[in-house]
């Protein structure tokens, strides 16, 4: 939608992290309302009925129906916290939400810059996305004190990842992204 500006685009208006999404890392999505993106969406032009909200949890009908079948399944980002998010962000307040999440993507940097051997970039996104941020702290306190300099990249990524998933598992949580079953011909 052309003339749509969002204060905070990196938490998309349905609830989405982007800045812990592998297409904004890459520069190929800007984020809701950060730019052209992916405006044309149904909760784009839902919230543009209802008065151009910057969040769906400031409508009164939040969470609708809408959420109902886009979070069975992921894109290119996790969708399953979409709505516990969202009331998080209602509940904290956008400041207290928008610092966690920087804080959050300050650690996806930090994995991607010095543990990632070319194969865990969708592996942190989803992990440090899923987990509550003290959970990802607690990973990356093992990581930053129990990773060797002299190990390789492999053995730093493997390592790294093996802290992350040992934290998942106790939380229940699977780091993988939910498909959409291909549809049969």
């Amino acid at each position: 939608m052309k003339n749509y500006e969002r204060s905070y685009p990196c938490l998309s208006l349905c609830g989405l992290n982007c800045s812990l999404c592998p297409m904004h890392l890459n520069q190929y999505c800007p984020g809701c309302g950060g730019g052209e993106g992916n405006q044309p969406c149904s909760f784009f032009r839902c919230a543009r009925e209802h008065g151009s909200l910057e969040f769906c949890y400031m409508c009164g009908n939040y969470p609708c129906e809408k959420y109902e079948k886009v979070m069975e399944f992921d894109s290119f980002i996790t969708h399953q916290n979409m709505v516990t998010d969202g009331l998080k962000a209602r509940q904290t307040g956008i400041e207290a939400y928008r610092e966690e999440q920087e804080e959050k993507a300050g650690i996806l940097k930090e994995l991607l810059d010095n543990y990632n051997d070319g194969r865990r970039k969708n592996f942190y996104c989803i992990a440090v996305n899923l987990l509550d941020l003290p959970d990802s702290k607690e990973a990356m306190r093992h990581i930053r004190t129990e990773i060797k300099p002299e190990f390789t990249m492999k053995g730093k990524a493997s390592a790294a990842a093996a802290y992350f998933q040992e934290a998942a598992d106790k939380k229940g949580l699977v780091l993988k992204l939910r498909k959409k079953p291909k549809e049969k011909k």
